[in-house]
């Protein structure tokens, strides 16, 4: 079984920046592809960047191109995402996510393991 903690999140000013982590424990996330997804309240799921294993083939949503980037340090069982340039509408809980089939986590569907999910706040 894997678990996966996210950390990083919190309240920041527009223009901003914040990193997430998101550190899995219990077994290596070997080959698997890995991704971010946020909700906001009263809104559905989506995704905001993922990334293969390699660190290869990396998504993001239109929303965060130029603002949002993964990372992961497959040593330290870790994925990042870099969010720099906040926006209010940034708002809401971060996960990370991962499966080891980079389809399942880049269309956003149901991928095997999820973090709990890191609050971020962005005031204007």
């Amino acid at each position: 079984q894997v678990q996966l903690v996210e950390s990083g999140g919190g309240l920041v000013q527009a223009g901003g920046s914040l990193r997430l982590s998101c550190v899995a424990s219990g077994r290596t996330l070997s080959g698997y592809a890995m991704g971010w997804f946020r909700q906001a309240p009263g809104k559905e799921r989506e995704v905001v960047a993922a990334c293969r294993w390699s660190g290869g083939d990396k998504l993001y949503a239109d929303s965060v191109k130029g603002r949002f980037t993964i990372s992961r340090d497959n040593a330290k069982n870790t994925a990042y995402l870099q969010m720099n340039s906040l926006k209010p509408e940034d708002t809401a809980v971060y996960y990370c996510a991962a499966d080891a089939s980079y389809g399942t986590v880049v269309t956003g569907a149901r991928s095997r393991y999820w973090g709990q999910g890191t609050q971020v706040t962005v005031s204007s």
